[in-house]
């Protein structure tokens, strides 16, 4: 369940062992702050592609999906998640390439133009 009403902003992160705990920050809908942190396996990471810079909005997006009652602060970006995002990506990727093969070859703007009289 998606929850529109929670705000988050990434504080920061940490590196414990193999994993990346980013920390963020929660603004609920009643103005209450609370902290948040999602941890990553980057070995698992590394496995499915997965560059580092996109890790942030990953595991925010882990956190778009808890509802805003949850008592639940911390969270773990799963092997699963990892998998599926790792199709996704790789599915519009291969889409794109298609789209990209089936467009027509630009005319040749020259040949539009007509030569001068010689």
């Amino acid at each position: 369940m998606e929850n529109p009403k929670t705000h988050f902003i990434l504080k920061g992160f940490s590196q414990a062992m193999e994993f990346r705990v980013f920390e963020f920050e929660g603004l609920m809908a009643n103005s209450v702050r609370a902290s948040f942190t999602v941890k990553i396996d980057i070995g698992l990471a590394r496995k499915y592609g997965i560059r580092l810079q996109e890790l942030p909005l990953l595991c925010r997006g882990v956190l778009d999906q808890h509802s805003e009652g949850e008592e639940q602060r911390s969270f773990l970006y799963t092997e699963a998640h990892m998998s599926e995002y790792a199709y996704n990506l790789a599915a519009r990727e291969e889409a794109a390439k298609h789209k990209k093969s089936r467009q027509p070859a630009p005319a040749r703007v020259a040949a539009a133009w007509p030569m001068p009289p010689r």
